[in-house]
């Protein structure tokens, strides 16, 4: 495995969905197929498989970089900013 990019590196705790639901799709009366967690700000909203892609929206939005699965038992964190992977225990 090759070095793991800033952002993950500077996760220390991490943030869990309050509600397995995407919070934007839910506003609006979406659906969603799999779910991410923002590691800076806890939201959880869809993936890039869903048809809104809140997630990715959010990035662009705010800049946060890093996400998690928020899909029972994946247990990995993306980094939008450096396109990086990381699987955790």
């Amino acid at each position: 495995m090759g070095e793991i990019c800033k952002h993950i590196e500077a996760i220390t705790d991490i943030k869990t969905p309050v509600e397995n639901q995407c919070e934007e799709c839910r506003r609006v009366g979406g659906h969603w197929v799999h779910l991410r967690t923002c590691q800076t700000c806890g939201v959880t909203l869809c993936c890039d498989t869903s048809p809104a892609k809140h997630m990715t929206q959010h990035f662009n939005q705010t800049g946060h970089p890093v996400v998690i699965s928020a899909e029972p038992d994946e247990k990995w964190l993306w980094c939008y900013e450096d396109e990086a992977f990381v699987t955790y225990t």
